[in-house]
């Protein structure tokens, strides 16, 4: 089986229900992403979309001149050999952005499981079949916003809700954090996502009063690369501090943050830790430590999707997030996430599972590749 063709698309789609203010961008224009096509010379074919940042045009040109000629007339099945290759080759003439091998490295995985038959969480090898959800807020016009939406997400049987504040003012932060602790009661789990907001001596006062209000966990509330500073949050809290998400080269960027305990649990998605290929390895590292690797949303739905099969292959990963509310982001798949009381259903079907909305994808490319 050999890769026979390759094809980039630069997407753009409207937002759907959501502010510039939601997403802290002012000049927030839609959604940008790319989806990467592989075929092989045997008749199979998969798709999967890719982070674009700003400009899905720049991002699919810049995929497809680095990569679609590096994959070509490789084997699919050679996923280590292909991630070794690229590791050499972005450190000589590469330094690409950390979500442009991703969709790459997840065709290749589709295309070895479509080929065996199997799901990609059976084929990776299954843990379970269904996964903790919760629901994880955009940036919110008030405080009272909040506050309905942690009830709303409580309601449809989520099992968690995690706040994304505007990090301006950590004391305005905790006033926001207290209200939805009172809204929600102290029974359903909430987390706090400060979004590399504070510096150390604010990030130990709103993580220890975030111990009194029983919150789970404290994410990212320090920049992931100031390890000094998370270090020492780390040895002074309680609360388990969670990172490394944006940390470009898992794993092993991330081998010294566990090994010298930086954050309590690590981050890892398919989009910015290199697709399937970089989440597992960086899981099974965590793992050995005995560190949880809390898989981090992909924003769009066909990649938080693969972010599932991951997660249901991996023991040491207690939730499966999606950005909230869940129909903002539920675009590019055919039907909805299966999301059911509160728990992710893995697909049975070979390969992703689902199909993707191709419709949806056609209305909104911009540029082939």
């Amino acid at each position: 089986m050999k890769i026979s063709s390759i094809e980039v698309r630069a997407c753009r789609r409207a937002p759907d229900g959501l502010t510039a203010t939601s997403l802290r961008s002012d000049d927030f224009q839609g959604f940008q992403y790319t989806v990467v096509t592989m075929k092989t010379d045997d008749g199979l074919s998969a798709s999967m979309l890719g982070f674009a940042g700003r400009s899905a045009r720049g991002a699919a040109m810049l995929a497809a001149d680095s990569l679609a000629g590096f994959f070509l007339g490789r084997n699919p099945l050679d996923r280590e050999r292909a991630w070794h290759d690229f590791r050499m080759a972005d450190r000589w003439w590469g330094h690409l952005p950390i979500y442009t091998y991703g969709p790459f490295d997840v065709c290749l995985w589709l295309l070895s499981a479509q080929a065996a038959d199997q799901p990609l969480f059976r084929y990776l090898g299954a843990y379970r079949d269904r996964i903790p959800t919760y629901g994880s807020s955009m940036i919110l016009d008030s405080i009272e916003d909040y506050g309905r939406e942690a009830s709303r997400a409580k309601a449809e049987g989520l099992k968690a809700y995690k706040l994304h504040t505007p990090g301006r003012d950590w004391r305005d932060d905790l006033a926001v954090h207290a209200h939805v602790r009172d809204v929600v009661g102290p029974d359903f789990t909430l987390m706090s996502d400060p979004v590399s907001s504070m510096n150390l001596e604010e990030a130990i006062r709103f993580g220890r009063a975030l111990e009194n209000l029983d919150y789970h966990w404290l994410e990212e509330p320090i920049f992931d690369e100031d390890m000094h500073a998370l270090k020492e949050l780390t040895r002074i809290l309680d609360i388990p501090v969670v990172g490394t998400e944006y940390l470009a080269k898992h794993p092993y960027s991330v081998a010294e943050v566990i090994s010298r305990r930086v954050v309590d649990r690590v981050r890892a998605d398919v989009s910015w830790t290199g697709g399937v290929t970089g989440v597992m390895k960086t899981a099974r590292l965590a793992e050995s430590f005995g560190v949880n690797c809390e898989v981090h949303t992909s924003i769009f739905a066909p990649l938080d999707l693969v972010n599932m099969h991951c997660a249901a292959a991996m023991r040491n990963c207690e939730f499966f997030e999606l950005l909230y509310p869940l129909e903002s982001f539920s675009f590019a798949l055919a039907a909805p996430l299966p999301i059911t009381d509160g728990m992710a259903h893995l697909p049975e079907a070979p390969g992703l599972g689902m199909d993707l909305d191709w419709d949806e994808i056609d209305r909104s490319t911009i540029a082939v590749f």
